[in-house]
Formats: structure tokens, sequence, C-alpha cells
């Protein structure tokens, strides 16, 4: 909030608020590098933490008007996990084990007397915890999909890393809410579905979080008139997320890069992801479809059968798909179509 351009997302608290101890309270939600997934998380654990009164970072804010603001503000708390560091810190190691050792020490700060010094398990901690007290958790995963997109090639750490994320979560009563965010889906993994417990809003289908996704066309126009900025050449560079409800959704750190230096330009730029990609482009007419797509046609797409992993990739429909997961591509949920969304990524292919 201390950054000269904030926008107002806190909205979506209200969203997470509603699925707090329901059935729905295990959400994964997708989308591209930069589009906010993280600062979505931190933004939820300021809110529902209990380690400090955060009632000031909210004030004014849309969620302060909110009916449920005042029953959830600091009542849980709240283990935030950047899987990314620790696939980092754990190297060739264990990437589960690293992380149990880790959160184990921090909760037992706290919880210390509650579980046997030698336990290493980190649900078996949270079920004593949650015995002795009755105290639920809320899980922030950050980046829960890096095992999957930079260890392609291991499926045995693959299997023991969705195995561990199912014993910590799936049917816990210690569990309030599962918030997790990556760039991929959760479903199909191979034929192991230990995650299916998941509620997916991904770049397919945002679901009820369209206007979270990105920036909208009222929050970019704003920024225009404050910046002095060209509405409608903002549209043509950074406009192009396609949803239901939302027909238009921006990209948000591209916007925020262009007003504050003043000038439209590609600012998003190309990963070794999307450079990985570039095997495939003459894959099952591959080609053909970005060049129709660059000449402003639309491709039809069918994007289930895509198995939401970046090695698997089966027909020109699945890759399709993971450009639009990897934001490369839009989607019209309604006519089933992908089509190249604005100028920012014309420049990229």
């Amino acid at each position: 909030i201390h950054s000269e351009i904030y926008v107002d997302k806190t909205g979506l608290i209200a969203w997470t608020n509603r699925y707090l101890n329901t059935e729905q309270k295990y959400l994964c939600v997708s989308r591209p590098r930069r589009f906010g997934k993280s600062m979505a998380l931190r933004m939820l654990a300021a809110y529902y933490g209990s380690g400090r009164d955060s009632r000031e970072l909210f004030a004014g804010r849309r969620i302060e008007n909110d009916p449920s603001y005042e029953e959830y503000l600091n009542q849980y708390d709240v283990i935030l996990l950047n899987m990314q560091q620790f696939l980092i810190r754990a190297k060739d190691q264990d990437v589960t084990g690293c992380l149990e050792q880790s959160v184990i020490r921090d909760i037992r700060k706290t919880y210390g007397d509650l579980f046997s010094e030698q336990e290493t398990i980190l649900a078996v901690v949270l079920e004593q915890i949650y015995a002795e007290t009755g105290k639920k958790f809320i899980f922030l995963i950050d980046e829960w999909d890096c095992v999957m997109r930079e260890r392609q090639e291991s499926e045995e750490l693959q299997k023991q890393y969705l195995d561990f994320l199912r014993n910590l979560l799936k049917d816990q009563p210690y569990v309030a809410l599962a918030y997790m965010t990556g760039i991929l889906p959760v479903k199909k993994y191979g034929q192991h579905s230990a995650l299916n417990m998941f509620w997916e809003y991904s770049m397919t289908d945002q679901g009820f979080l369209e206007e979270y996704t990105g920036f909208t066309e009222t929050e970019v126009q704003e920024l225009c008139e404050r910046y002095g900025m060209d509405f409608a050449e903002a549209g043509n560079w950074y406009d192009g997320y396609r949803f239901v409800e939302f027909r238009h959704i921006y990209n948000p750190k591209s916007v925020v890069e262009a007003m504050l230096r003043h000038r439209f330009f590609n600012y998003w730029t190309t990963t070794e992801t999307y450079d990985a990609l570039k095997v495939y482009m003459d894959y099952d007419g591959l080609r053909q479809s970005i060049v129709q797509m660059l000449g402003g046609t639309p491709v039809r797409v069918n994007t289930l059968s895509f198995r939401n992993d970046m090695r698997n990739l089966a027909s020109r429909d699945d890759v399709l798909t993971l450009l639009i997961h990897l934001g490369y591509l839009a989607y019209d949920q309604e006519r089933e179509e992908a089509f190249i969304p604005n100028r920012e990524i014309v420049r990229e292919f």
C-alpha cells in the first residue's frame, strides 16, 4: 500500500471469507507470472493473521465495508509457504522434509509444549495442536506448482510432493482455508489425483475471481487519467484477457510499468518457460494456428485434454492451452477460442 500505484483488490478477502470452514475451503487460483498472485497471498495473510492488528492496513479499503470484515480480521494462525524458496533451499535433498523442518521450527515457538520435540511430521504436529486447543490454521501456498514446472523429469518427486500436500490438507480438521496459487491448475498430473479436493480457478475459467485476475477497464482508465496516458493506447497494448463477465482484463505488471515510466512498451519479458516451447511450434499445425492468430483470427481450442503439466503435451490443443495458462494467449470461454490478446503479446510472438 506504500507503492506509488496501489489498486484496491481487497474485495477478494470478502470472497474467501465465504468459504472459510466449508466444503469449498480448498481453492487453487492459477494465473500467469506477474499477475499479482503473491501480492494476493500477502494481503490475505495480513488480514487473517493473528500476529498483529492490521486494522490500519485495511482502513478505507473495499473490504472494510463488507459485513464479514470484523468477524475474521486477525483471527487465525496463518502458514504462508513459498514453495519456490523450499525447492531452492533443498537443492537435491528432500523438498518436503526441508519444508516440514522449517515450519515445525516456527510453530514450536508458540505451541512447543503441545507436541513432542522429536516429532518431524507437520500434519501430526497440527493434529495434536488442534486436539489440545481446537485451533484451526489458514494455509497460503505460493508457487505451488514449481515442483511440476522445474522438476519435470522427476515423476517420483512430483508424486511424493502431491502425497505430502494431500496428507497435510485433505480432510484435516485443522484446516480453515487452503488457498494455493501457481501458473498451472492441479487436476491432471498423470493419473495421480492427490489434490482433487481443490476448487480450481484458472485462465480458462476464473469464475468469481475474474475482476481479481488483473486490472479492470475502470481501474486502468483511472490510472490513465491520473498519469496523463492515452487510455485507448493502453488497451491496444495490455488489454485482452477475456472472461464471461469481465471482457476487458489488463496485464497488471505492464500497466504499472507503463504508468510509472510514462511509456507504452513490452514490459512483460520473455521467460525461459516460453523459450522452451519453441520446439513445439511445428507440432501438429501449431505454427499455422499462430500465424492465423497473428492475422487477427481466433482459433478453436479444446482445453479439456490438457493434463496440466509442461511435459505431456500430446496435441496442438495441449500446447495452445499451456500458452493460455502462461498468459501468451487469451481464451474466450463462451466461444472456446484462443487468440493473441494485445500488441505486447504480438511482439513476443
